[in-house]
């Protein structure tokens, strides 16, 4: 072909892409229905007018349109990485983490339901081999949720329900298509009727080299753009490349799927890069990514439209049965995971509660797109296939997609519509007359004002304000009508909680802009943000204040940093944690200390004072947990505590001075020569701000024994010995420390944090200082007492044989031992007792 008719027909397919969007936000109908009818009319008119008498004129066009070079491996190897990888960098990762059990149930579960049971009944109803049956299967498994997930957004549907969806068809594309290379195999190599659970044994091989590949390939491309830290284009250009290694290497090195070694790339890379690449280069890369993605998926959508007329050329009256029996197979799997797979989930408390309505516009609106269509090419262009087996599955695949484009896609808003998800709840709608009314109340002020700085026309001012206050007066009573005053204070609560944290997410966002945190912790703080906003639509207040609690717990992957770090003694991760919780709690410390503004300011005007007094409470409450917990940690580490405030002073003012220079260039104060380097100099010093301080654990554990008031008499040598057997511990707010009537075998001194004291049935508070566990060692009796963390709690732990050489030393720790006995028998018993025999 003329490499300038390519270029022109490529140009033109870019200006069909730039009028797909506007058509269909003016048709209201989802963007892929539309760019599927755009490139089939493209295909069957090139067809048309190849075929026509009526004129010649327009054959090397048409010509030049079906002679495009689309194959399968065009999408598959050019297109589709480019889409996973967007989609993987662009998804808040740890909140998909938070749900991996329902999207991992439904991704995997719903692709070998739909293939299995498409598969079965094509096998019942005609004389295809069951391999390509479930070939077919496999095909049109896939889903494009873009369209249900866009309507989702636009009604503000619960944002966990939008995430599972998202997360469900990234990892549903990837096991779909690995599923159709496995029995792509088969039909290739004539085995009709194939073992399932041998091929699905197959299954974890596929998963685990693309895993590795990808996470590999990541990885090394991370490093190479840490070296080319100062050349952003160099960045970028490497980061192009990684999709394309890894789906390549996973499929020619391993053998393994393509797809899920890009996926494991794109989360690798999500994961990781924040913590090592600049925030504005992040930044600069998902917005190329995501222009990248959206043309590749415009294409992918277009070109593979333009098959449609030819895949649908030979078909027969019998065929339309068959599509009738993949449509129908297809719903009922779908179904199945919909109202039966997915409440179960909700029963055992692993899915968020999806409302029946829901179900049915995410069952209706299970769109099949480019990737099927991708496939089906895939087996008409493949020289193993039968001619019949090659015909039958791409009309199939084509026939099947065709209805979900153009039956459901043209009719999902109507579905929509019909479930009532386009209207406001009464709550909602009741909410709504209140915020307009106090809305208008604060535009009436500034609009006074304004006409009053400007001294405009008095009668013109006075005719505008009286048309003004009749739209007020009618706000005002919609919104004191009977039906605003019934809303119930708990509801109120929770859409306060909901703004309040939605504020909170804002301000973090801006903070980021404005590079006064950095992208990673950015991250790590918008992941709490949203629990809170899902905690308080699920639960209300009490699912609020559970999020709260949640983002101060030490995790597993803490717990395990802890233990690598005690009994390995491995201390990198456990202090690169540390220090992000360090980090993480004097960002939030900052944040929600202006959030109380934000109540006063907005919330109490719609809500009123008495739904603003408990926010304010509950604000409170948040902050002296992260007080406690930032406490906790400054005591332990002082000296970095000190850094970090350093490091945040000089990055703020940094800032400012940036905003400085350029209003002082803005208002032509200073040339362009030198706005450029007094830019290149606050480069070169934030490089040198945006590190972080090393935390040396050992160090300040050293310092921390030294604070104990219980060690102040031990010598150099004996701290350091001290220092060397004490051992770390780490416990979430209301986990067991030690429980009654357990054997004694270690002592516990309390680092920070607070612990709950039961004996008896009388409970006491231990805190900083305190120690616990030591009559049950030096008596040899279970522990009296049942010990409870009550807030995130660290504790350093002392085995019988160092705690007896440190009390045989310390004058003060011998005094303490026998300070905390209260009975007059366990006196007289202590007294006896070797250690304490020494004064």
């Amino acid at each position: 072909m003329d490499i300038a008719l390519l270029i022109s027909i490529t140009a033109l397919l870019f200006l069909v892409i730039a009028a797909a969007e506007p058509l269909a936000a003016r048709l209201s109908l989802p963007y892929s229905v539309i760019l599927a009818c755009l490139g089939i009319l493209i295909g069957a008119g090139a067809i048309f007018f190849l075929r026509t008498e009526l004129t010649d004129a327009l054959n090397p066009v048409a010509e030049a349109i079906l002679a495009l070079p689309i194959r399968s491996n065009v999408f598959l190897y050019v297109f589709l990485p480019t889409l996973l990888f967007q989609a993987t960098l662009g998804m808040n990762v740890r909140r998909m983490f938070d749900d991996w059990v329902p999207i991992l149930t439904l991704a995997v579960v719903a692709v070998f339901a739909a293939t299995l049971i498409i598969g079965y009944a094509l096998s019942w109803i005609s004389s295809l081999p069951l391999v390509v049956c479930l070939l077919v299967g496999s095909i049109v498994s896939t889903t494009d949720p873009s369209a249900v997930v866009g309507i989702f957004r636009s009604l503000s549907a619960p944002r966990r329900l939008a995430r599972i969806i998202e997360g469900e068809s990234l990892l549903n594309d990837a096991a779909a298509i690995a599923l159709f290379g496995l029995f792509m195999s088969y039909v290739m190599l004539g085995v009709p009727n194939p073992n399932i659970g041998q091929a699905f044994g197959q299954f974890p091989m596929l998963i685990g080299g693309g895993v590795l590949m990808g996470g590999l390939v990541a990885r090394l491309a991370l490093l190479l753009m840490q070296w080319f830290g100062r050349y952003e284009l160099a960045q970028l250009s490497v980061s192009v490349a990684v999709p394309y290694l890894a789906y390549v290497g996973a499929e020619q090195l391993f053998g393994a799927s393509g797809v899920i070694a890009v996926v494991a790339a794109g989360l690798t890379l999500n994961l990781a890069g924040p913590g090592h690449l600049s925030p504005a280069f992040w930044t600069n890369l998902r917005e190329v990514w995501d222009l990248l993605a959206h043309w590749a998926g415009a294409m992918i959508f277009i070109l593979a439209a333009l098959l449609i007329p030819r895949l649908m050329g030979e078909v027969r009256p019998g065929d339309y049965a068959l599509i009738l029996v993949v449509i129908v197979a297809a719903f009922i799997a779908r179904a199945l995971i919909l109202f039966v797979l997915l409440p179960m989930l909700s029963l055992l408390r692993l899915s968020p509660r999806v409302e029946r309505p829901y179900r049915v516009a995410i069952l209706w609106g299970g769109l099949r797109g480019a990737v099927t269509l991708a496939l089906a090419l895939a087996v008409t262009e493949s020289q193993n296939v039968p001619v019949e087996t090659k015909r039958l599955v791409g009309i199939l695949a084509t026939g099947f997609t065709l209805f979900t484009l153009m039956v459901q896609g043209t009719t999902l808003r109507w579905v929509i519509n019909k479930l009532g998800l386009d209207r406001l709840s009464p709550l909602d709608a009741a909410l709504s007359n209140q915020v307009i009314a106090v809305a208008l109340q604060t535009v009436r002020e500034e609009v006074a004002t304004t006409a009053e700085s400007y001294e405009l026309t008095r009668e013109t001012v006075r005719s505008e304000a009286k048309r003004f206050a009749g739209r007020l007066d009618d706000a005002v009573a919609r919104a004191e009508s009977d039906d605003n005053t019934q809303i119930l204070d708990r509801d109120r609560i929770t859409l306060g909680l909901i703004a309040l944290a939605g504020h909170e997410r804002e301000t973090i966002l801006t903070r980021f802009r404005e590079r006064a945190i950095s992208a990673r912790l950015s991250e790590r703080i918008l992941s709490d943000v949203d629990r809170l906003i899902e905690g308080a639509r699920i639960g209300g207040r009490n699912g609020y204040q559970r999020a709260a609690r949640r983002s101060l717990r030490y995790g597993g992957t803490f717990r395990f940093a802890a233990f690598l770090h005690n009994r390995m003694h491995i201390a990198g991760p456990l202090a690169r944690m540390t220090a992000d919780r360090f980090e993480a709690l004097l960002a939030k410390r900052l944040i929600m200390r202006d959030l109380h503004g934000f109540v006063d300011n907005r919330i109490r005007r719609i809500h009123g004072r008495r739904v603003a007094d408990l926010l304010h409470e509950l604000l409170n409450r948040r902050v002296e947990a992260v007080e406690t917990a930032l406490e906790g940690l400054r005591l332990q580490y002082p000296g970095y505590f000190e850094e970090l405030e350093r490091r945040f002073i000089r990055r703020t003012a940094l800032r400012l001075e940036e905003h400085e220079y350029n209003a002082m260039r803005e208002d032509g104060l200073v040339g362009a020569e030198l706005h450029t380097a007094l830019m290149s100099d606050i480069g070169r010093r934030r490089q040198r701000a945006e590190g972080r301080p090393a935390l040396d654990l050992a160090m300040r554990k050293n310092e921390l024994v030294r604070q104990f008031p219980l060690f102040a008499d031990l010598d150099e040598g004996e701290l350091r010995r001290l220092t060397r057997v004490l051992r770390t511990r780490y416990y979430n707010a209301g986990k067991i420390i030690s429980r009654k009537d357990s054997p004694a075998r270690s002592v516990f001194f309390v680092a920070s944090g607070a612990v709950e004291q039961e004996i008896a049935g009388q409970t006491s508070r231990l805190g900083r200082g305190d120690m616990f566990g030591q009559m049950g060692v030096l008596t040899h009796r279970p522990r009296r007492a049942q010990i409870t963390a009550i807030t995130p709690t660290s504790l350093l732990e002392l085995d019988e044989l160092a705690f007896r050489r440190v009390l045989r030393r310390s004058r003060a720790l011998r005094q303490a031992v026998r300070d905390s006995v209260s009975s007059k028998a366990m006196i007289e018993e202590t007294a006896r007792m070797p250690e304490l025999k020494l004064d």
